[in-house]
């Protein structure tokens, strides 16, 4: 799985980092996402597909093998 993030539509809503804290993080200084992997461990993409499906943005594409 691939994973791009779009920083112009992220709202800083923060539900990608409760979903998958350990492929998203928000920048301190405005909350906007900062993708920590962009090819995640297969172990995790059940939560990179919930932080795709939960943002309020769409700021997340996910491509699959």
């Amino acid at each position: 799985m691939r994973v791009h993030v779009d920083t112009d539509k992220c709202c800083g809503s923060g539900m990608c980092v409760l979903a998958a804290p350990g492929v998203f993080d928000q920048r301190d200084e405005d909350g906007i996402v900062r993708l920590l992997a962009d090819e995640p461990p297969e172990a995790t993409w059940d939560d990179v597909r919930e932080a795709e499906v939960g943002c309020p943005a769409q700021a997340i594409e996910t491509v699959e093998p």
